[in-house]
């Protein structure tokens, strides 16, 4: 029985790792992984879906739509964005990190002045269960679920859709694209939307288990671009398997040693990729199938 425990406590650890961090960088893995925008305001558009979420949740709608709000309201910020600022900054790497860090302060600072130092948030749903005497969380099973939900659906919607074979095209030969007659801004701005869609939907999810501050998206700052950077720039060969090492990396670190140590872990792993394989694991994965 004990041994149950703690095989169970383990997976638990390493399943709620994992799932944040696909569920965090989901949105960066698109916006910096594939249309290499430094994207410095990834935890803005996070914090955006995690009010908005909130705000419809207490309004009195159910929460699953309260998320979606919040995720829909992130990807239409995220599409003005574009519009206005980044859309000039196609290919100037540091261009882009100065303005998305100055967006990321005008949004911190704009929500502190207008909303206050913090935001009553919402309970966390589903209750928990009871394992050899130690309490987990239910809600954090089902974002494990909505982890790999998230990464088949955005397969299929980058590979098997319309949109997703036209987006590719557009981000990797933008001249051929817009040669065919596809409307290159369009999709520029409909991909970069996505990317904030999906960083307003990790908040929405994680709404229910944080504290509402301006400041908790740089909660998932590290890990997301810790993530991406190991994955490489394919989402889908590296994300997943980047996400199930890093998760194996802190989850074990963290359990043994504490939580500190497992964040080390998780900075001396990327600093690791990015010395032996420069590529991340897409790229290593991608040439050893040659």
């Amino acid at each position: 029985m004990a041994l149950f425990q703690s095989v169970f406590g383990m997976l638990y650890q390493f399943g709620d790792t994992f799932a944040f961090l696909v569920i965090s960088c989901a949105g960066l893995a698109v916006i910096f992984g594939m249309m290499g925008v430094i994207n410095l305001a990834h935890g803005e558009f996070i914090m955006c879906g995690a009010y908005v979420t909130a705000s419809a949740a207490r309004a009195g709608l159910p929460l699953p739509l309260a998320i979606l709000t919040g995720a829909l309201v992130a990807g239409l910020v995220g599409m003005l964005v574009e519009r206005l600022v980044i859309r000039h900054l196609y290919h100037r790497p540091l261009d882009s990190i100065i303005a998305t860090w100055g967006i990321s302060l005008i949004a911190t600072q704009g929500v502190l002045i207008v909303l206050g130092s913090t935001m009553q948030g919402v309970g966390t749903p589903l209750g928990s269960i009871d394992v050899g005497g130690r309490s987990y969380s239910l809600y954090r099973l089902v974002l494990m679920a909505c982890a790999l939900g998230l990464l088949g659906g955005l397969y299929v919607l980058f590979y098997h859709s319309r949109f997703g074979v036209i987006a590719r095209a557009t981000i990797q030969k933008p001249q051929m694209a817009h040669a065919l007659g596809v409307n290159t801004g369009r999709m520029y701005g409909l991909t970069f939307g996505l990317g904030a869609a999906l960083a307003g939907l990790a908040g929405g999810l994680y709404a229910p288990t944080m504290t509402m501050v301006p400041t908790m998206g740089s909660t998932f700052m590290v890990e997301s671009f810790v993530t991406v950077v190991v994955g490489g720039a394919d989402i889908f060969v590296g994300a997943a398997p980047a996400a199930a090492i890093l998760a194996l990396i802190k989850a074990g670190l963290t359990a043994w040693y504490g939580q500190l140590f497992g964040q080390i872990g998780l900075l001396v792993t990327v600093i690791l990729v990015i010395r032996i394989l420069p590529g991340g694991l897409s790229g290593w994965l991608k040439g050893t199938t040659r």
